[in-house]
């Protein structure tokens, strides 16, 4: 499958970085664009064998499957510029655009009222760059065949949920935004750890490692956070003692109202 990109951005990038570094695909098989050249120059010196243009006209004319991954307010301009050149009946388009929903995208990408082209749209968060995404994908007008390709396909960034277009703001919520959220809680953490008289960096290892083994535990063990909690919370222990001061200081409220916050409505 050759794949094109429209975007080399920090989403755009991370979709080509993420793919490339994949062994199973063939680099000559990649394609993307970005207005930049100086950022094309950047994704091609990082992905040998990448097609790296400033035509995104030329990348879809090589792509099986299409992946917007512009700003959302510039998905209009770049679909009337496209859309002429795509098959519906060979291509699948992807729209990474945040908040730029199906009846939109139908909007732009018909070529006239009668036609409903088959679209998808997905969130990423940026840690599809090495593999290890969340990915939310909804799908509009798409066979069960088509959603299993790309699935398979993304997959190879991370783990892929399907999930209605109606959830999918809430999904961006907790993971688009969410890895945003971690790392200010691994920031707020190191800050507390200098505090202590640990040395930063090493503070940073061990907090990222704990959480690692935070969720490999909460995955494997498939359990509810509160029953490991219960595992490390002895009765009289410090750990209960720091909980209660973090629930004291709001600590579960405060992340329930910032994802409530990031939601688009």
């Amino acid at each position: 499958m050759k794949i094109g990109i429209i975007g080399g951005g920090n989403i755009g990038g991370a979709i080509v970085n993420g793919l490339a570094a994949d062994p199973s695909i063939d680099n000559s098989n990649l394609y993307i664009s970005d207005l930049s050249q100086t950022r094309i120059d950047e994704l091609q010196h990082l992905n040998k064998g990448i097609n790296a243009g400033t035509s995104n006209i030329e990348v879809v004319k090589h792509a099986d499957l299409i992946v917007l991954a512009v700003k959302p307010w510039l998905v209009g301009t770049v679909v009337n510029e496209i859309k002429q050149h795509i098959n519906y009946n060979n291509q699948l388009v992807v729209s990474v655009a945040a908040g730029v929903d199906f009846s939109q995208l139908v909007t732009f990408f018909s070529k006239n009222e009668h036609e409903i082209p088959v679209l998808f749209r997905m969130i990423p968060n940026t840690a599809i760059a090495i593999g290890k995404g969340v990915l939310t994908l909804s799908h509009n007008n798409a066979s069960i065949e088509q959603v299993v390709v790309v699935k398979e396909l993304f997959s190879k960034l991370g783990n892929v949920f399907v999930v209605a277009e109606s959830q999918l703001n809430a999904f961006m919520s907790l993971s688009s935004c969410g890895i945003a959220y971690a790392f200010r809680y691994i920031r707020a953490a190191v800050e507390g750890a200098v505090e202590m008289g640990i040395n930063a960096s090493l503070a940073q290892q061990v907090v990222a490692q704990t959480l690692i083994g935070a969720a490999e535990l909460l995955t494997q063990n498939a359990s509810h956070p509160e029953a490991e909690i219960d595992k490390v919370t002895t009765p009289g222990g410090i750990t209960i003692k720091g909980l209660n001061e973090m629930e004291a200081h709001g600590f579960t409220n405060s992340v329930i109202k910032g994802l409530k916050a990031s939601l688009i409505k």
